[in-house]
């Protein structure tokens, strides 16, 4: 998420268990992080602020947040707790937001993501994006990357009562896809991704970026550096999906 919450430090939930031939029939993309590296923004914005009032944020404790909300680390309470007082948000807040734009601004979609969305339409394989940020955030960057065209359902904290590591938003882009968690391919930067993928039983490839490279993704199928590290093809094999199966339709 464009924001924070979830205890993304600690080890994820161990990853479901599928049949090595089961075709992929959706493939489900993360938003923040994975297709634009928005979380860097988010991060740095913050641990401006926090300087400002003398105090460190480690990337460590911001990770906490990735790809879920405030629920297990909340920067707000956190930074009162370290100064002693009730901070002026209405002032500071739409400060640090800006600051998060202006670094936004610098930013263009992650190597890869582009290629494989186009593989996919090539491939018959629908796409979806599952988010837990605000569908006011997701859809005007999906435009503005050039890539809104090529999903065919956007599923954002608006539509869940939970987000991630909750199964809740991959579980409702699999029903709106048409496809079974069985036949559904996720890729993720988060560990709260990863842990609400294996939650809702679909095979997760992780694609991590730099907030989020330092920690453990072995219960993914597979880690990339970038979506550019192979062809949407060799992912698809990655993810156990048989060669010949895979062959049989888009659609199961």
């Amino acid at each position: 998420m464009n924001g924070a919450g979830g205890n993304q430090g600690a080890e994820p939930a161990a990853a479901p268990a599928w049949g090595a031939a089961a075709p992929v029939r959706g493939l489900i993309f993360d938003f923040d992080g994975l297709m634009v590296d928005t979380e860097s923004a988010t991060y740095h914005s913050w641990r401006e602020l926090y300087a400002d009032h003398g105090q460190p944020l480690a990337v460590e404790e911001w990770v906490q947040c990735v790809g879920s909300d405030f629920g297990g680390f909340d920067p707000f309470d956190e930074l009162e707790r370290r100064v002693g007082r009730s901070l002026p948000w209405d002032e500071l807040e739409p400060a640090r937001v800006e600051r998060a734009r202006q670094l936004d601004a610098l930013m263009d979609a992650r190597p890869g993501v582009r290629e494989r969305l186009a593989e996919a339409v090539g491939m018959g394989l629908p796409c979806a994006v599952a988010s837990s940020s605000p569908r006011s955030w997701v859809r005007p960057w999906l435009e503005r990357l050039g890539v809104a065209e090529y999903f065919v359902h956007v599923c954002t904290k608006d539509d869940v009562a939970r987000v991630k590591p909750a199964p809740d938003l991959f579980l409702l882009a699999a029903t709106k896809l048409g496809v079974e968690p069985l036949h559904a391919l996720v890729f993720e930067d988060s560990l709260n991704g990863l842990r609400a993928a294996a939650a809702a039983g679909m095979r997760c490839i992780a694609v991590p970026g730099p907030i989020t490279a330092g920690l453990d993704f072995a219960a993914a199928v597979a880690r990339l550096d970038t979506l550019a590290d192979h062809r949407l093809e060799r992912l698809l094999a990655l993810a156990g999906a048989d060669p010949a199966a895979q062959r049989g339709g888009s659609r199961g």
